[in-house]
């Protein structure tokens, strides 16, 4: 299964569909597309023998007929339904972009125009070569396009969400409901947290980095050390002061979204009217040092922030 990572940073696991599953999906796309041809001759010949239209009629509406079956159908089921025909529908297929996001009408459009010549003009057999050549398993319209078919009914591994570890019991005041909790953060990065100016961190880059962490286990080493330095040094542009040096990608992250999330909740605790003193304005206790997440930390992962 091949990692795919988004613009946004998130990381699908939908595997890419093979040949052998796509031209069963094509087949089921030209049984239609030929039932439609075979029902438009019908009506042109219908009208020519009922002297409704002549042989030039004819013609016009026959090739008329042809472009929006073998162009048209395609086109509007792909732009309407995101990325599927009936074919794939049928078997669980769907037409994305190379970085992972919805096809666009210029790409079922392209995809469609080769189809033409490529698996009808041709019959296939540049499409065959293509795909087996592909590491995607794309066809030339594919390649056109900048698109390729995953298989999005595959059973997908199940997430593990990032559980960072929360206070003992007996750290909270009898009849205190501990939810939500403070996020642990290493002791040692403590006091360079505190000082922390996350007033320029944007929603959407802290959700991404987020997302990162529920998934880390689940990547690959090489994708681990990629996206965590991407993310980090995003991060850093938009974060001061700048960590101390050596932490890893991951840790800073970690480190950064677990400060930030705890300001929120001091914020949040006064106006709902809880507070470790039962009152509202009492003081957070520190988090155990026991607390904080275990990650790897080979020399190679360390992480030097822009300046």
């Amino acid at each position: 299964m091949e990692e795919i990572v988004t613009g946004e940073a998130v990381v699908l696991d939908l595997p890419c569909a093979r040949f052998p599953t796509r031209i069963l999906a094509r087949l089921i796309d030209i049984a239609v597309e030929i039932t439609a041809l075979f029902l438009i001759a019908i009506l042109a010949g219908a009208g020519q023998a009922g002297h409704l239209l002549d042989a030039a009629s004819v013609a016009a509406v026959l090739l008329t007929g042809f472009v929006l079956v073998i162009v048209g159908y395609p086109v509007a089921c792909e732009t309407l339904s995101r990325g599927r025909t009936l074919g794939k529908l049928a078997l669980g297929l769907r037409v994305v972009a190379d970085d992972g996001g919805p096809e666009r009408f210029r790409q079922a459009l392209v995809r469609a125009l080769a189809g033409a010549v490529e698996c009808w003009a041709l019959v296939g057999v540049p499409a065959l070569i293509a795909s087996m050549l592909s590491a995607r398993g794309k066809r030339l319209g594919d390649i056109f396009a900048g698109t390729f078919v995953v298989r999005d009914r595959a059973p997908r591994p199940a997430a593990v969400p990032y559980q960072a570890p929360v206070q003992q019991a007996g750290a909270y005041p009898a009849g205190f409901a501990p939810q939500p909790v403070l996020t642990p953060v290493d002791p040692g990065l403590r006091p360079w947290a505190a000082a922390l100016d996350l007033s320029a961190l944007p929603d959407p880059l802290a959700a991404a980095a987020a997302s990162f962490l529920s998934r880390y286990w689940q990547l690959t080493e090489t994708t681990r050390d990629q996206l965590g330095r991407q993310l980090a040094t995003d991060v850093a542009a938009r974060v001061s002061p700048p960590p101390p040096p050596g932490v890893p990608p991951a840790v800073y992250l970690h480190t950064v979204l677990a400060e930030r999330r705890n300001r929120e909740f001091a914020r949040m605790m006064p106006a709902t009217g809880y507070g470790w003193d039962g009152g509202g304005g009492g003081a957070f206790p520190a988090s155990p040092p026991a607390a904080t997440p275990r990650w790897p930390a080979p020399e190679d992962t360390s992480f030097t922030p822009p300046q």
